[in-house]
């Protein structure tokens, strides 16, 4: 997550960071917002809830969560070096993700797909 919060910052963009415990320290140097909740892996669905698009990279069981939740909930998500989903989306009422081999290309996807 400091990465991206990173690469947005030397872009110039904002960045606002869920911590699953109650430290604001915790937060890396490169967020705009940070907010502590308390709630643990159950942030997942603040980050979720609270996006436009979902970019996942990597492959942690709290990364296929947020999968999980953003094709539940019919949010654009793109995958990048992580979790193969394989879903029937259309019996399941969900987006399918969509694996991508760069972050640059990740970042194109969800500008497209938001008309930015």
């Amino acid at each position: 997550m400091e990465a991206a919060c990173k690469g947005a910052a030397l872009h110039g963009g904002h960045t606002v960071g869920f911590l699953p415990g109650r430290d604001r320290a915790a937060g890396n140097p490169f967020l705009t917002i940070t907010l502590p909740t308390g709630l643990g892996e159950l942030r997942n669905g603040l980050v979720v809830g609270s996006a436009d698009a979902v970019i996942a990279v990597g492959g942690s069981w709290g990364t296929l969560s947020e999968i999980s939740l953003a094709m539940r909930t019919g949010k654009p998500t793109f995958v990048l070096g992580g979790w193969k989903v394989d879903t029937n989306a259309q019996a399941a009422g969900a987006s399918s993700p969509r694996e991508v081999s760069s972050a640059e290309e990740a970042v194109d996807g969800v500008f497209a797909m938001l008309g930015i």
